[in-house]
């Protein structure tokens, strides 16, 4: 009796490899992708600007690191006694204006660097629901706990959607032609939008974004959303507050991404690492006995070999 429906999915034209180097932008979703890269020792850079829920808050953060310019502090706002910026999370920001623009300009110089080097940009749309400044009259990037009144909300269209993607993709190829772009829609439900809103939301981005997917060269889509709506259609697989995906969804959804990006021989060698990664973790009973002793030099051994091939891994 079958009792779940499956996505098929093909392994990748362009897989991923202890050689690649990866950088992901955008919602709350793409850092729980991004730890398992991290765990596992791939070289991965992660949401330079914190997480970034609306597509047109990833493009405008791509094309301004692209370009090469900086921010000011008069490209600043005050809000909760911290400089804030519209185009960043609350995490880049500082009790000083000079702070949080050297903050933010630092990753934007970072960002710009890894993006050239990139083999890998792996791109997660949040929301089609954005909060327009209206007196500074864009969306924003993060609303910083300023009240609503300074807001207005909008659903971005279809269309806005494709623009949008067009000019993420656009941002990149000036930097770097030849990465794989992985669009993903993330499977987190954005509930205080409202059950229709959010649908609709995630509907806009699905559909504004395919338009371009299905023009595009480089690119390349992976089903998270729907691997969540579909094959984990119940809530046992949501954390208690019934909207994230809890461990158990992520590590699903992780060992269908690494079914279709990782070959067998990179398997290998996250099994290795994941060896390492846990005898790191191991608290001995007795630190000073003699099997403890050999415990770690085993361990520094195995380190050892793994950094033969790759010695861009470090523990």
């Amino acid at each position: 009796m079958k009792l779940q429906t499956t996505i098929p999915l093909k392994p990748s034209g362009n897989p991923i490899d202890y050689h690649s180097r990866l950088f992901l932008v955008g919602s709350c979703f793409v850092e729980n992708i991004g730890a398992k890269l991290e765990y596992y020792k791939f070289r991965t850079t992660i949401n330079p600007f914190g997480i970034l829920f609306h597509p047109e808050a990833i493009a405008r953060f791509l094309e301004f690191a692209v370009s090469g310019e900086h921010l000011s502090e008069t490209d600043l706002e005050e809000a909760q006694g911290r400089f804030i910026s519209f185009d960043a999370h609350s995490a880049l920001s500082a009790l000083s204006a000079a702070e949080t623009t050297k903050l933010l300009n630092e990753a934007l110089v970072e960002t710009k660097r890894q993006l050239t080097q990139a083999s890998h940009i792996v791109i997660t749309l949040g929301t089609a629901w954005g909060y327009r400044h209206l007196e500074q009259d864009k969306i924003v990037a993060n609303c910083h706990k300023i009240p609503q009144k300074a807001f207005q909300k909008e659903l971005a269209s279809v269309e806005e959607i494709a623009a949008i993607t067009r000019r993420m993709l656009s941002a990149i190829a000036k930097v770097n032609s030849q990465a794989e772009v992985i669009f993903t829609v993330s499977p987190v439900r954005h509930t205080k939008d409202g059950f229709v809103e959010n649908q609709r939301s995630k509907a806009h981005l699905q559909a504004g974004m395919h338009q371009v997917l299905d023009e595009s060269q480089h690119t390349a889509y992976f089903p998270s959303y729907e691997l969540m709506m579909d094959e984990l259609r119940d809530y046992r697989f949501y954390d208690r507050d019934l909207i994230h995906p809890n461990a158990l969804a992520v590590d699903y959804i992780w060992e269908r991404f690494s079914s279709v990006y990782f070959s067998e021989e990179t398997q290998k060698t996250m099994q290795k690492v994941q060896e390492i990664q846990r005898g790191l973790a191991h608290k001995p009973f007795n630190p000073d006995s003699e099997a403890h002793q050999r415990f770690l030099r085993n361990l520094e051994a195995k380190k050892r070999a793994l950094q033969v091939d790759f010695p861009h891994i470090q523990f």
